[in-house]
This record gives structure tokens, C-alpha cells and sequence, in this order.
């Protein structure tokens, strides 16, 4: 165990913290509630920005951008989105030395100032659909703020779309939602359940929400994305009308969805262990890190050093990217080194020494599992490459298998309340109750409606009403 991290069993959220502060991912700014992404925890932003920018430019969408500022007034057009938002907003009321006409909202999210712009772009159908992504910050003012999990301000994306047909608005919004569990499962290696939100867990302004919800290693849920059919609320709102096909205005259909920094604090409950951070493959920015060791510093130079930068250039090739590094922290202890990446959750180390050139081997280390491999030099290309595989599949196994291992089903409130306060995890169960209802459990559990999963079209009788007809719903307590 890592001396400079609190073990999980002892204090789950200072792990959590000092993973962070292990693995220098963030660091809190000066700003109540905000956070500095720091150089490592921004390249893996990037790197989840770059999976899902591609999966979104495969489906047609096009990035834009958006103003950060949107008068008042356009958040009060939408009456319900308004409400869900108002005790979030940071509001401007000077500038340039003076007050202003009308006081500026730092945008929470982004559908008033775009459902503005959409009703100034649309005339036609032929105009449509219109399928934009952005890329940006907002702001949403945080009571109790946790390092990418809640913070006032955050980086994320948001999708926009403007359609013709609510069939092909609500066709995007799972479109969308798919994108979002095949990134996330495949990726950053999460369990996801794909699923609809219930009434009282609902977008402000949504028609309807769909949720990809997964579970941390402490048995907690995690929204990590969130997809939401709009319907005509925007754009009756905001005035988006077209002439459709007959030659009669009609409003568009709309969606959102969105996914943000808080991913970086899913993977590190997820995968995390009381050493420091684990990175899935296929979302490590770098995957592979070699080491030369040498006391002599002549040998470093002169052999190890330049043979560490050619294994480095062939496996980049085989990697298809600039995914492998060479350390160079020649001034610490070779125990340092090693201890510094694996607490970067680096998935594997090479280690390169005169002992291992000589026989015309180099160690490999997986950050997982601890296991050592010696693999002759000239095969290391051809096998990183499916050992890195190897370990991203089991770590997806892994954090299924808690999921499933901690997924309960109760038939009673009174079998509720009895799961959830000792064994906790997701409780999967019929539910047909109201927003009163979920109020009630949340109160009484500390649980909420976390989604209803998609795909499961059975029904049954509700555990907390009585009502049949109930959907298959699962509960947690979450973050």
C-alpha cells in the first residue's frame, strides 16, 4: 500500500482525493468549487475527447461554438428548465465599470442560447436535421464540490440537434445514448446501464431522459452521460418553426446530451486500487512507459538510453500513435521511478537494464495485476500490443462482475430499506410510483430512481404502491 494514499476501506472519499493528488490530475483553484486540471489529468481528457469526438463525427455531427454568457431572459422563456437551473446560475451584473441592462447567465448548459440561434437558422425542412456538438465549459454553482465529480465549473460536451419528426428527434436521443455505452463500455472500460430516467430524475425541460448509469467500486452509482429528448419545449420556446413538406409551419423536435469531466472520476472509482490510479488501455494517454537502469551513468547514455528510444518508436508503430515514453528521471531511485507512473496508472512499465539487454530481454510490469513478464526484445512490439488488449477486457470483466455481484432484488419496502442499509449496491425492483414517492425513499434509504433499463419491456407489481403495471427500475445510493 502507497504510504502517501488513505486505503479505500478506511476512508473512501480521501482515497478518492488522494489518488488525485498521487497521480497530480487536478488541484483546487482559488475559486470556491472550481479545480486546475493538471497536465496528466488533461491528457486523458483528451483522450476521452478524442474517442468520443470520432464516434460523434461518425454519426454526422459537426462541432460549433457557442457563447459562454446568456441574458437572463432566455433562461425564463423555458419555465420548467428555468426552475431546475435557477439555484445553480452564476450571474453577471457589471461590466466595463457599470451595471448592465440585463444581468448574464454563465452558462449551466447551453439549450436557451442555441434554441436562440436554431429559430434564426430554420426556415425550411430542407434546413434539417441540424446536428451540432459543442465542446466547452459551463457553470453550475456547487454546494458540496468533489474534484471532477461536482465542481462549479467543468469541462464537457453538449449535443444539439433540431429535427423534423419527433420519430427521428427521439431516433437521435437513443442514437445518441448508444454512442455514449459503446465509448464508455469499450473505452474507459465501465459497466454501463443504459436506461430511462423517471419522472423525478428528469432533465429540466426534457420530455424524456435516458441515463448510462454504472457503479463505482464502492458500490455507489455514477450518472456518466445523459441524453434527452427535448420534444417541442425549445422550440416553442424559442420559435423554431419550419415549413414542412406540405408548405405548413410547424415547430422542430429537438435533443440534447451531454458527458463530461466527471468520467475521469468514474475511471478512478472504478478501476483505482490503494496504490494509486489504473488507466484502462485504450484510454491511457500513455500506455506503456519505459525505464533504463543503470548505475553507470556512461551505460545509460551511450547503450540503454538509445536502445529504450528505438524499442519506444517501434512500438508506437505497432500502437498506431505517440502512446509509449521513455523516463528519463535518471537523479531518482529506480523504485521511485517505477512508483511514480504506477501511481499515474500507466498500464505497463518496461523495464530495461544492462542485465536485461545483455540476455536480450526487457521486464514488462502490468499496472493491474502486479504480474512480470520477460519478453525476448525483439518479440515486445508484436506482444504489448495483446497484453494491453488482455488488460483492458479484464478490467471491463472486473468492474461487470461487481455490478453484477452487488445487484440485488426486492419485492417489499420493507426487504428496500433492509438491502439498502447493509449491503447497499443497485437494487432492481418494480416501481410505479410518483415523484412524492421517490421523494419518500430517497428520504427514508437515502436512495434514488438511478433508471428504468431499456430493453425490458416486462411489468409487475410495485414494491412501494401496490400498482401493477410497474416498471423494472433500479435504485441506488449515488454520487
Amino acid at each position: 500500500m502507497a504510504r502517501n494514499i488513505t486505503p479505500r476501506s478506511e476512508d473512501y472519499s480521501q482515497w478518492y482525493l488522494d489518488i488525485i493528488k498521487a497521480a497530480e490530475l487536478a488541484d483546487y483553484a482559488p475559486v470556491r468549487g472550481c479545480m486546475v486540471i493538471r497536465p496528466t489529468g488533461y491528457s486523458i481528457w483528451e483522450s476521452i475527447q478524442k474517442h468520443f469526438d470520432d464516434a460523434f463525427k461518425e454519426t454526422g455531427h459537426v462541432n460549433a461554438y457557442f457563447p459562454l454568457l446568456i441574458p437572463n431572459s432566455f433562461l425564463e422563456k423555458e419555465a420548467e428548465h428555468v426552475e431546475g437551473f435557477a439555484p445553480e446560475c452564476a450571474v453577471v451584473t457589471h461590466a466595463g465599470g457599470e451595471p448592465l441592462e440585463e444581468p448574464l447567465v454563465v452558462r449551466p448548459t447551453s439549450e436557451t442560447v442555441i434554441g436562440h440561434m436554431y429559430s434564426k437558422w430554420v426556415q425550411s425542412w430542407r434546413d434539417l436535421p441540424i446536428l451540432i456538438n459543442q465542446w466547452a465549459n459551463v457553470m453550475r454553482w456547487e454546494k458540496r464540490p468533489r474534484l471532477f465529480l461536482r465542481t462549479s465549473e467543468f469541462l464537457w460536451q453538449e449535443g444539439h440537434t433540431a429535427h423534423s419528426t419527433k420519430e427521428e428527434a427521439m431516433e437521435e436521443t437513443l442514437r445518441m445514448l448508444e454512442v455514449y455505452r459503446t465509448v464508455m463500455t469499450d473505452i474507459l472500460a465501465l459497466p454501463i446501464i443504459p436506461g430511462e430516467k423517471t419522472e423525478g430524475e428528469r432533465f429540466p425541460g426534457a420530455d424524456n431522459t435516458y441515463t448510462c448509469e454504472t457503479m463505482m467500486s464502492d458500490k455507489k452509482a455514477l450518472q456518466a452521460g445523459t441524453s434527452h429528448f427535448l420534444g417541442q419545449n425549445f422550440a416553442k420556446a424559442f420559435d423554431i418553426k419550419f415549413q414542412n413538406r406540405d408548405g405548413e409551419l410547424e415547430y422542430a423536435w429537438t435533443t440534447s446530451w451531454g458527458a463530461s469531466t466527471r468520467l475521469i472520476g468514474a475511471i478512478i472509482m472504478t478501476h483505482s486500487d490503494d496504490d494509486g490510479l489504473i488507466l484502462p488501455p485504450r484510454v491511457a494517454p500513455v500506455k506503456t512507459i519505459i525505464l533504463p537502469i543503470s548505475t553507470d551513468e556512461a551505460k545509460i547514455e551511450d547503450v540503454l538510453l538509445p536502445r529504450a528510444r528505438e524499442l519506444s518508436s517501434s512500438l508506437n508503430t505497432a500502437l498506431g500513435g505517440r502512446f509509449t515514453a521513455v523516463d528519463t528521471q535518471f537523479h531518482l531511485r529506480p523504485g521511485d521511478r517505477f512508483f511514480n507512473h504506477l501511481q499515474k496508472g500507466v498500464p505497463l512499465r518496461i523495464e530495461l537494464g544492462e542485465k536485461d539487454l545483455a540476455g536480450g530481454t526487457a521486464r514488462i510490469v502490468r499496472r493491474d495485476t502486479g504480474e512480470r513478464l520477460d519478453i525476448p526484445l525483439g518479440q515486445v512490439a508484436e506482444k504489448v500490443p495483446a497484453i494491453l488488449e488482455e488488460i483492458q477486457q479484464s478490467m471491463l470483466k472486473k468492474a461487470f462482475d461487481l455490478t453484477r455481484e452487488n445487484t440485488h432484488r426486492v419485492k417489499s419496502y420493507d426487504e428496500f430499506k433492509e438491502v439498502m442499509g447493509t449491503d447497499g449496491g443497485f437494487i432492481e425492483t418494480w416501481f410505479a410510483g410518483s415523484t412524492d414517492d421517490e421523494k419518500k425513499i430517497k428520504e427514508d434509504t437515502g436512495a434514488t430512481a438511478r433508471c428504468m433499463p431499456l430493453g425490458d419491456e416486462e411489468s409487475g407489481t410495485c414494491f412501494f404502491t401496490g400498482r401493477a403495471g410497474a416498471r423494472k427500475t433500479i435504485f441506488a445510493k449515488a454520487y
